[in-house]
């Protein structure tokens, strides 16, 4: 018989809360449609955090990183001060700020302050819906920080459907530059470059060691077809669900693990890798 692994954490990698400040419409409109019946009650619920832990529960999830957002002029706005306050007093709940560029001048000093005085564990970039590429030089204060502050950068990349986005900016390869100037800062790949750079996704996580992918917002059922050799790279692989917009956290990892990949790199895939990177064990 084949040894059965030990059961790592259930990790999502990849949540955003359900009220925001404010959505675009067309957004609204869109995450709707995963919802056929009883949308806003739903959305209402899950907007208290201790429900939203009784979710998890139920999804078999022991831990979610939760992503605010500053993107006014493509799908909305989460702010910091939201996501720090829903997450407040719950080890389940890990905090992601957004330091959108063209807000804050000073990025890695806010940074700083986003971790060290308000307990933020992650930052969250999204280049396509804030209109900059991930080598800008400017961007390079919030790398330095990151790498010193010993936390992971999660990084929208690929496309979007959503009005004001631009698919230049999405583009993985500009990654290369800040795996190869930091070498000890992780860079995970929100959406794994999808729909136009799988391939390139995949190759910058196997080429760089502090280079991830994470599957948000990815069918389950299609991963081999965007990545036929995903059962080699399982150790650069993290479960993200994209919740609310994707609301069945579990039968997405049910879907995972029906894939012809070992038990153990997917025990590495729903939460081992992001353990590791999130510190949890």
């Amino acid at each position: 018989m084949p040894e059965i692994p030990e059961r790592k954490l259930r990790i999502d990698f990849h949540v955003h809360l359900g009220v925001y400040t404010f959505h675009q419409p067309w957004v609204t409109e869109w995450i709707r449609k995963t919802h056929p019946a009883g949308y806003e009650e739903y959305i209402q619920r899950y907007n208290d955090p201790g429900e939203f832990e009784e979710l998890l529960t139920a999804e078999e999830v022991d831990y979610a990183c939760i992503l605010a957002e500053l993107s006014h002029v493509t799908t909305g706005v989460c702010t910091n001060e939201q996501v720090r306050e829903f997450c407040r007093g719950r080890n389940r709940l890990i905090p992601f700020c957004d330091l959108n560029p063209h807000l804050y001048t000073d990025l890695g000093s806010e940074l700083h302050r986003k971790v060290e005085d308000e307990s933020f564990r992650g930052v969250k970039l999204y280049p396509t819906y804030q209109h900059y590429y991930l080598n800008d030089p400017r961007m390079y204060p919030l790398y330095h920080a990151a790498q010193d502050l010993g936390i992971p950068v999660l990084i929208h990349t690929g496309s979007s459907v959503f009005k004001g986005s631009r698919l230049k900016y999405g583009d993985p390869l500009h990654l290369d530059d800040i795996a190869s100037d930091f070498p000890n800062l992780n860079l995970v790949m929100a959406h794994s470059g999808r729909g136009f750079w799988y391939d390139r996704a995949f190759f910058l996580s196997r080429l760089h060691a502090n280079v991830y992918m994470e599957l948000s917002g990815l069918p389950p059922s299609k991963l081999l077809t965007y990545f036929p050799e995903l059962a080699r790279n399982t150790d650069k692989v993290i479960f993200g669900s994209d919740w609310p917009a994707v609301p069945r956290i579990k039968a997405n990892m049910d879907a995972i693990r029906a894939l012809d990949i070992p038990p153990d790199g997917v025990e590495n895939i729903m939460g081992g890798n992001a353990a590791r990177i999130l510190k949890l064990c």
